[in-house]
C-alpha cells in the first residue's frame, strides 16, 4: 500500500539534517567566490582588460539573455539524470569559465566566456533547487531555502570584503587573485555537492512513488505531468508562466541597491557616496539574520500568496520613502530617508523570497522539478538584463514620481500573485496525471 510522501520523509532529527548542512556549506563557499567576483569584475574588465563600459554592459546583457533560456533545458537534464551530479558538473563548468577570465584580453573572448558563465549559473540554480526538492521533505523546503538564502548573503558579504581588497590594491595581480578565489570556490562547491546522498532522477522517483514504493522525499506520483506534453512540459504550462511573470515584476527590486541607489546618491548628494555600500551591507546583514524567521510564516500556497501580497505593500512603502529623498531636504534627512527606504526594502525582499519559494515548488510537478525551477528562475535573469535599463530610465529621469510608479507596480504584482496562484491551481488534477513508466536512467554522480 502506498503511503503519502509526508508520512515517509525523514524528520528534522534524521541524517537529512546533515544533507541540509552540506547544502549550506556548498552555498557558503560558492557565495564567497561570487561576492569576490561581483565586487571586482566590472573594474577588472574595464580598467585591466580595457573594455568600454558600453561593451561590458552589452556583453553582460547578451550573456544573461542567453542564460535566461538555459535554465529549462539544464533543469530538465537534472530531472532526467539526477540533480546531484548535474549540479556538481555545472559547478565545475563555472569554475573553468571563471578561470578562463584570467586570460581574456578582448571583447569576443569575454562575450563567449560571459555567455558560458551565465548559462552555467542559470543551470546550477535550477539543479540546486531540484536537489533541495529531492533531499528535503516537502513541508521543510521553504525553511531550508531560507537558511540557504541567509547563508548566501553571509558568503556574499565575506566575498565582497575580499573583492574590496582587490579593488583597493588595484593591480592586475590583485584582481586575478580575486578571480582565482572565485574559481576555487566553485571547484570546492562541486566537490562538496558530490558528498551529498545520490538522488534519483525526478522522473524515476515519481514513477517509483506511483508504484507504491517509498521513494524520494516529497515525491507524489499524482503530480507527474502528462507524457503528451513532451520533454519541456513547463513551456506548455501557461498557468505557471503567469505566476512566473508576476514574480519577475517583483524581482525588479534586485538592481535597486546594487545600481540605482548608488547612482541616485551620486546625482543628488555626492557627499553621501559611501552610503550606497552601507545600504548594500545593511541589506545583506538583514537577510542573513532575519530570512529564516520571516519564512516561518509560510507553510503552504495560501500563506505564500499572502506573504507576496504583503511584500508588494512593503515595497510600495519603500519606494514612497525613496521618492521623498527627491525633495530638497538637508543631507542628513536624505540619508535618513535612504536608510528607511532600504530597511523597508529588505523586509519586502524577505517576504517575497519566502512566498515565491513555496509557490515555485508547490505548483511544480514532482517529476519536472528541475525544469520548472529553471523556468521560474528566468525571472532573475530577466531582472538582471532588463532591470538596469528600465529602472535607470524610470527613476533617475523620473525622480520622485518614477519611484511612486515603481511602487504601484510592486503593489499590483503582489496583489496579483494570489489570483495567479489560484488560477494555476484550478483543475490541476485534471491535467496532472501519473507519469508513464519509463526505463530508469543512470544518475550522473
Amino acid at each position: 500500500m502506498a503511503h503519502h510522501p509526508r508520512s515517509i520523509v525523514p524528520s528534522r532529527r534524521t541524517p537529512l539534517s546533515g544533507s541540509q548542512r552540506t547544502l549550506a556549506t556548498a552555498q557558503l563557499v560558492s557565495a564567497i567566490g561570487d561576492g569576490a567576483y561581483y565586487t571586482s569584475s566590472a573594474l577588472y574588465f574595464t580598467r585591466i582588460v580595457g573594455l568600454s563600459p558600453t561593451r561590458l554592459g552589452l556583453g553582460l546583457a547578451v550573456a544573461w539573455a542567453i542564460g535566461s533560456v538555459a535554465g529549462v533545458p539544464l533543469g530538465h537534464l537534472a530531472d532526467r539524470r539526477g540533480p546531484r551530479g548535474t549540479a556538481a558538473a555545472l559547478a565545475f563548468v563555472t569554475a573553468a569559465v571563471v578561470a578562463s577570465f584570467l586570460v581574456v584580453d578582448d571583447f569576443l573572448p569575454f562575450l563567449v566566456a560571459a555567455c558560458l558563465y551565465a548559462t552555467a549559473q542559470s543551470g546550477l540554480g535550477a539543479a540546486r533547487q531540484a536537489l533541495v526538492g529531492g533531499l528535503v521533505p516537502e513541508g521543510e523546503r521553504t525553511a531550508a531555502l531560507a537558511r540557504l538564502q541567509a547563508t548566501l548573503n553571509a558568503g556574499l558579504a565575506v566575498g565582497a570584503a575580499l573583492g574590496g581588497v582587490a579593488l583597493t590594491v588595484g593591480t592586475r595581480a590583485a584582481f586575478l587573485a580575486a578571480f582565482t578565489l572565485t574559481a576555487l570556490g566553485f571547484l570546492a562547491t562541486g566537490l562538496i555537492l558530490l558528498r551529498l546522498p545520490a538522488v534519483l532522477p525526478a522522473t524515476v522517483a515519481a514513477t517509483v512513488a506511483v508504484g507504491g514504493s517509498a521513494g524520494g522525499a516529497g515525491v507524489d506520483g499524482t503530480t507527474a505531468r502528462k507524457g503528451r506534453d513532451g520533454g519541456f512540459a513547463v513551456l506548455a504550462d501557461r498557468r505557471y508562466a503567469v505566476v512566473t511573470l508576476v514574480n519577475t515584476v517583483l524581482l525588479l527590486r534586485m538592481p535597486l541597491l546594487s545600481l540605482v541607489i548608488p547612482l541616485w546618491i551620486a546625482d543628488r548628494a555626492p557627499q553621501l557616496g559611501w552610503l550606497g555600500s552601507a545600504l548594500f551591507v545593511l541589506n545583506t546583514v538583514g537577510v542573513t539574520l532575519l530570512q529564516v524567521r520571516t519564512a516561518r510564516a509560510v507553510t503552504g500556497l495560501p500563506s505564500a500568496a499572502r506573504a507576496v501580497r504583503q511584500a508588494g505593500a512593503v515595497l510600495l512603502a519603500s519606494c514612497a520613502v525613496f521618492a521623498l529623498s527627491a525633495a530638497p531636504v538637508p543631507v542628513w534627512a536624505m540619508a535618513a530617508l535612504l536608510v528607511g527606504g532600504a530597511v523597508l526594502q529588505v523586509f519586502g525582499e524577505m517576504k517575497q523570497s519566502a512566498g515565491s519559494w513555496q509557490i515555485a515548488f508547490d505548483l511544480a510537478p514532482a517529476d519536472r522539478l528541475g525544469q520548472y525551477q529553471g523556468f521560474f528562475g528566468t525571472g532573475v535573469a530577466v531582472a538582471r538584463t532588463a532591470g538596469p535599463l528600465l529602472l535607470t530610465t524610470l527613476l533617475l529621469d523620473g525622480g520622485g514620481p518614477g519611484w511612486l510608479v515603481l511602487g504601484v507596480l510592486f503593489l499590483a504584482a503582489g496583489c496579483a500573485m494570489g489570483p495567479a496562484v489560484r488560477y494555476a491551481e484550478r483543475d490541476r488534477s485534471s491535467w496532472l496525471t501519473p507519469a508513464p513508466a519509463t526505463a530508469p536512467l543512470t544518475p550522473i554522480g
